[in-house]
């Protein structure tokens, strides 16, 4: 009578050894899946890192450009008001010497 039932168990625990054989093979798989992942995303963070520092760099290269421009712009409204202020001030010599 506990000959068969042990038998029983035995079967129940060898097929539980085996299912839990193949989980953990599905786990190791899972795992090894993860670690490749991982390894993907630290190379995709650093490509976005040297990206950011790229565009970081250009932005800089924007800003200095911006501002020459601006001094360009600045130059050039000076030099008009220069050209007017010796326009005037030939006017009044003129005036002057009349």
């Amino acid at each position: 009578m506990i000959l068969p039932e042990l038998k029983t168990l035995q079967q129940d625990v060898s097929e539980i050894k085996g299912i839990l054989s193949l989980t953990n093979k599905r786990l190791d798989d899972v795992n090894t899946h993860l670690v490749d992942q991982s390894r993907r995303i630290d190379a995709l963070s650093g490509r976005i890192d040297e990206q950011s520092r790229r565009i970081d760099e250009t932005n800089k290269r924007l800003d200095r450009l911006y501002e020459v421009i601006v001094r360009r712009e600045e130059h050039e409204q000076l030099s008009v008001r220069v050209q007017r202020l010796e326009e005037a001030m030939a006017n009044l010599e003129k005036r002057i010497a009349a």
